[in-house]
């Protein structure tokens, strides 16, 4: 990247940055991204896992920002990534307290959703549409919820992210493949409009880069490079229990929190036998951007909500990790971060970085277009966005994963480039033990994060390419292994 001029220097290597990357290298400009820590270090990396289709922001009556989630939801389900997004059972019990008329309200917002999703042109065979459960029959759906003393539910159906650090790598994977230069452990600064100052932080080297434009999508940072901006950092925790301790839920339940229009306590399985409670919504400008710890008030208030909602009693020994992750939400006068919207906003003025800022996960692909437009436009090109219908690396039809011959758990995590970790094992049949005892990844896991995934540190292995460092008792020992595999790198790749 030092050694030529960019169309586009992106700063800010979570999903932002990753979509905004794709789409300009997608459409022939050359694009570099940069990233001071790891790839979806921040917090793309602590997001409850989930593409939701909206039906948060309905009960909020942010319409426009719930038809553009449905839309995005779409795309991934059954174009870009249905390796990395597959539809989600999901149960919205009718819990004891719980008046008629906000029963009534839930399976309205739930039926207008399934509007949504028709809309979208999302059919019924990828996502159901829902239906109203009598006591008996949740209870036989989900027994972890029969001792909650529901009275039915709702059984509606979402998309699921098979991991949101594993989607913010695979964008990038893409990206490169169409060209673009991307490097973690780069922290950009005296960012201008054209080009910045990068230092390699393992290295110490300081490289000047040159570009035509910046885009500035340092999330949480954003305000650090755009002074006009006013980031309130909002803190999203979630609990990790072990799936047995809930009967082995194989549905995500969504609890309303009492007392609080359209926010809900949600319990979602995820990989490795866990399930992530979660999650909150408080103001915290003092936390770490990269690693916010979960406060006792938040694990309180978590576990009481998730007792209450399956009828059992949860308490803090049942927690076997617990994550946090930061929302850079537009400060909007008067109103609490729980109200303040989930649209994004670009700031666009001459002769600065174009910043960009808010939004969500599920809607990255549209914030990167929006951005990108404005790129070309003042490139002065004319080069329409291809990612709606572009699949990144490993993506394909879910009848064609079906019958792929690789182990479940790596096509669920790579799509068609399970074969890579197929080859790994081929060579190093060690390399398909797990990575540490107790965990459901594999050390083939760790040595391709290493060689195919940008992995420059222990901790870049064990917290993103291979999800162990969820699991706490598990992160320690799965660091002494990662440590182990970046030494055999090095020693058959020595840097030079």
């Amino acid at each position: 990247m030092a050694q030529e001029r960019l169309d586009l220097l992106v700063v800010g290597g979570g999903i932002t940055g990753a979509g905004v990357a794709l789409d300009a290298a997608s459409r022939g400009l050359r694009t570099g991204l940069v990233e001071a820590d790891d790839y979806a270090s921040g917090t793309s990396q602590w997001s409850s896992k989930m593409v939701h289709g909206g039906l948060r922001y309905l009960a909020t009556g942010q319409v426009g920002i719930a038809w553009e989630s449905a839309r995005e939801r779409h795309h991934l389900l059954t174009v870009i990534a249905p390796h990395l997004v597959r539809p989600r059972r999901s149960l919205a019990p009718f819990l004891p307290g719980m008046s008629r008329p906000d029963a009534r309200i839930m399976r309205s917002g739930i039926g207008v959703a399934d509007l949504l999703r028709r809309g979208a042109r999302t059919p019924s065979s990828v996502l159901p549409s829902p239906r109203t459960l009598s006591a008996r029959e949740l209870a036989t759906t989900a027994p972890a919820l029969a001792a909650s003393g529901q009275r039915g539910g709702v059984e509606y159906w979402d998309g699921e992210l098979e991991d949101d650090a594993r989607l913010v790598l695979t964008v990038l994977r893409t990206a490169v493949a169409h060209g673009a230069l991307v490097a973690n452990h780069a922290a950009a600064s005296d960012l201008h409009c054209d080009g910045a100052i990068v230092r390699d932080a393992l290295s110490g080297n300081e490289f000047g880069i040159r570009a035509r434009v910046v885009v500035n999508a340092t999330g949480v940072w954003v305000a650090e490079h755009e002074k006009s901006l006013h980031v309130i950092p909002s803190r999203g925790s979630h609990l990790v229990v072990d799936a047995a301790r809930l009967g082995g839920l194989d549905a995500m339940v969504s609890f309303p929190v009492a007392g609080e229009r359209g926010r809900y306590v949600l319990a979602k399985p995820y990989a490795d036998g866990l399930v992530l409670i979660g999650l909150t919504d408080e103001e915290d400008r003092a936390a770490d951007g990269h690693r916010p710890a979960v406060p006792d008030v938040d694990e309180r208030f978590l576990l009481e909500a998730a007792s209450a909602g399956f009828g059992i009693e949860l308490g803090h020994g049942d927690v076997v990790g617990r994550f946090a992750g930061l929302r850079p939400l537009v400060e909007q006068a008067g109103r609490s971060t729980a109200d303040v919207s989930r649209d994004h906003v670009v700031v666009d003025q001459p002769d600065r970085p174009i910043a960009i800022v808010g939004g969500k996960l599920t809607t990255y692909r549209a914030m990167a277009q929006d951005v990108v437009d404005r790129v070309v436009g003042r490139l002065g090109l004319e080069r329409d966005c291809r990612t709606a219908t572009l699949p990144l690396v490993g993506a394909a039809a879910p009848q064609v994963l079906r019958r792929l011959p690789e182990r479940p758990e790596w096509i669920a995590r790579y799509g068609t480039l399970a074969r890579d970790l197929d080859a790994l094992v081929a060579a190093d049949p060690q390399l398909g033990l797990p990575a540490v005892e107790g965990s459901r990844f594999t050390r083939a896991e760790l040595r391709y994060g290493v060689t195919h995934e940008g992995a420059l540190t222990a901790e870049d292995v064990v917290a993103r390419r291979a999800r162990i460092g969820l699991r706490s008792r598990l992160a320690d020992a799965a660091m002494t292994v990662a440590e182990g595999l970046l030494a055999c790198s090095e020693a058959r790749h020595p840097a030079g």
